[in-house]
């Protein structure tokens, strides 16, 4: 899924191309992806994009009139952008790592068009259009600003509940665009562990970890804005997996600190990357699927 790095980088390019710009007209290929009929999407049709902003990991266009176009990537959505050529074909569906991306739905600008893809058959992307800031605010999941967040103001939405670093870092009525990807490097920048517990953190741990938030995430903000200068994310290029990460999706390959391999732990559809000995004191965390199956012969330390 998307997270604030790369909301960030969608909201720069779209800025630079439909920011003041009339939206001409709206397609909806797939009935799925909008999830409103009040007001209508035809409403914004001819009107102009006024700003665009965040709200969690969601991207904002606001026209005049106090409309608001609300578009949640999930997992597997993507933006895509076609220059205005005159005579210029439609794109079609192409395949993405062995899947079909799809075409939901898109804008059209004097500028260019704006396509919403979903490389899934899931259909978890989707788009609402609200009037009016109270409808705007029902969309906000309600997590703090993690750029610009005090120390004391983390330290309190940390130890409010009593959850694993992991849950409370990408949990977005906590903290605002922190997803899978990132929690992990966060946690590896501050050297602690994806499960120990919020509430038993020592205030140095605290201090720790907020510095890794912002320290991380301005740093990958950086890093994309650099890569995406002067143009829009191809397909493929807003992935959760970089090269450059520290852990996250690099299971059993080095460590960049101390050239252990990176450990994982596999729920579901998801998996947690961490540094055994940077992180959690040369132990390995247990594993739902291995670690039961193992039972007494699972590993308890990377020495083993």
């Amino acid at each position: 899924m998307p997270e604030l790095p790369d909301i960030v980088t969608y909201l720069d390019a779209l800025a630079a191309r439909v920011r003041g710009r009339v939206l001409l007209s709206v397609r909806i290929v797939s009935p799925f992806v909008l999830r409103t009929f009040d007001p209508p999407i035809e409403e914004l049709e001819g009107r102009t994009v006024a700003f665009l902003s965040r709200l969690g990991k969601r991207i904002v266009l606001s026209f005049d009139n106090d409309l608001h176009l609300v578009i949640h990537l999930m997992i597997a959505g993507r933006l895509r952008w076609q220059d205005a050529e005159p005579g210029a074909a439609k794109p079609r569906a192409t395949v993405a790592r062995g899947r079909m991306k799809i075409e939901l739905a898109s804008l059209q600008f004097d500028t260019g068009r704006m396509m919403l893809t979903e490389a899934s058959d899931k259909k978890r992307a989707s788009m609402h259009v609200v009037r009016g800031a109270e409808a705007l605010k029902a969309h906000d999941p309600g997590g703090i600003d993690v750029l610009h967040m005090s120390q004391a103001a983390f330290a309190a939405a940390l130890r409010r509940e009593n959850h694993t670093l992991k849950r409370v870092l990408t949990d977005p009525h906590v903290f605002s665009g922190i997803g899978n990807a990132y929690s992990d490097e966060i946690l590896h920048a501050a050297r602690l562990s994806p499960l120990t517990l919020s509430q038993k953190l020592t205030d140095d741990e605290v201090l720790r970890l907020h510095e890794a938030v912002q320290a991380t995430l301005k740093h990958w903000i950086v890093r994309l804005r650099e890569q995406f200068a002067g143009r829009f994310p191809g397909p493929g290029e807003i992935t959760a997996f970089r090269p450059d990460f520290a852990v996250h999706g690099r299971f059993g390959k080095p460590c960049p600190v101390c050239g252990k391999k990176v450990q994982r732990i596999r729920y579901a559809d998801n998996e947690t990357n961490y540094c055994a000995i940077c992180q959690t004191r040369g132990r390995r965390l247990a594993d739902r699927s291995m670690s039961r199956l193992l039972k007494e012969d699972w590993p308890r330390d990377v020495g083993e």
